[in-house]
């Protein structure tokens, strides 16, 4: 059964008479097309007993074709008003639709009650998106390689960056030389923005790379990702340009420790609070607890955030198939901000990393 005849099952068995599919990655699982609309409106459309059909701005039907998607797909003009088209495609098919299922974690408050305006006597209050959760957090083998395809070329972007770090140059200047050579080599996108801080602007473990210029004895913060025939990487590093001080050496040691800890531990039949309480314990014990403000990690995929969340209270078990960050971080500010990241997928026995690029201490420029 395919994905799409899943949703579509899953749909029948709850009454429904549609589901209103609307996250771009959700429609990129279930279909291979993926295109983020930004205003315009993109739309799968699942029928419990019809076939399903697309419904996009018209500069991307015929890339949606392309895809080979086998059902109908309709377009519209800017100036045409696309729920209305929406509500008469559903409407041939389901003269009275009463009951629609939608992923409320994507949908805006705007776009339901366009739905309600030309759906008005529908009701709308079921949600799908845990069982869009549940589908997408086990990966197939072939997820699992286009995966690990994708940690190849991260660990091509670290051996890249980490060679450009000089003294005297910029965060911005060594993104540019990384992602550079990753498009000479075809790699055209990064999963998110990379991020590269120098020194103390690591301890804002989310702050934009910028001009900040890297300086001799400091701690350099890499967080990167390509993707890769629609998946996706996401790793971390920190390095060395020059000799870091003592209290920057402890916070990486400690760092190092809680990731690999956990990273070792990982296995079928626990849960995701106890795996972060796993690293969360070592970075406690040492006197760090306070400066590791996140949670160990996320689950990832074609999104470089996906269900489910390491974290504390979240007692679901790991089961082979979950893939998901382990991420440490201690960040002090007016310090250094540490942070060293694999994501790894679940075994029968244990995990496997997407990514090797070597987690001890490197010394660059």
């Amino acid at each position: 059964m395919s994905k799409l005849e899943q949703v579509q099952e899953w749909t029948a068995t709850h009454q429904a008479d549609l589901a209103y599919i609307s996250d771009p990655r959700t429609i990129q699982y279930l279909t291979g097309f993926y295109s983020d609309p930004i205003e315009r409106v993109l739309a799968l459309v699942v029928f419990a007993d019809q076939d399903p059909f697309m419904f996009a701005p018209a500069l991307e039907v015929e890339a949606i074709k392309e895809t080979g998607f086998k059902f109908p797909v309709y377009g519209y003009l800017d100036h045409e008003d696309p729920w209305q088209l929406i509500a008469t495609q559903v409407k041939t098919r389901v003269a009275n639709p009463k009951q629609i299922v939608l992923e409320k974690n994507q949908l805006t408050v705007d776009r339901l009650e366009q739905l309600k305006r030309v759906l008005p006597t529908t009701s709308f209050d079921k949600d799908i998106t845990p069982y869009i959760n549940q589908l997408r957090v086990i990966k197939t083998p072939d997820e699992i390689e286009k995966l690990n395809i994708a940690g190849k070329w991260a660990d091509f972007a670290f051996e890249k960056g980490f060679a450009a770090v000089k003294a005297g140059r910029s965060e911005q200047q060594v993104v540019a030389e990384l992602q550079y050579a990753l498009m000479k080599e075809g790699i055209m996108q990064m999963s998110f923005d990379t991020l590269v801080q120098a020194g103390a602007h690591a301890a804002e473990p989310h702050g934009a790379t910028n001009a900040t210029k890297f300086k001799q004895n400091e701690l350099i913060l890499f967080d990167l990702g390509t993707i890769w025939d629609g998946y996706i990487s996401d790793a971390s590093r920190t390095v060395a340009l020059g000799t870091p001080t003592a209290k920057q050496r402890e916070i990486y040691d400690v760092c190092l420790e809680a990731q690999l800890t956990a990273q070792s531990a990982a296995k079928p039949g626990m849960t995701a609070a106890e795996l972060d309480q796993v690293a969360r314990s070592i970075i406690d014990k040492a006197g760090y607890g306070e400066y590791f403000i996140h949670r160990l990690g996320h689950g990832m995929g074609m999104s470089e955030h996906e269900f489910p969340s390491i974290m504390a209270g979240n007692e679901m078990v790991l089961q082979p198939g979950m893939c998901f960050s382990i991420e440490p971080g201690i960040y002090i500010p007016g310090v250094a901000g540490v942070r060293i990241e694999d994501c790894v997928h679940i075994t029968d026995s244990g995990c496997e990393p997407f990514t090797h690029t070597s987690k001890e201490l490197t010394y660059v420029g």
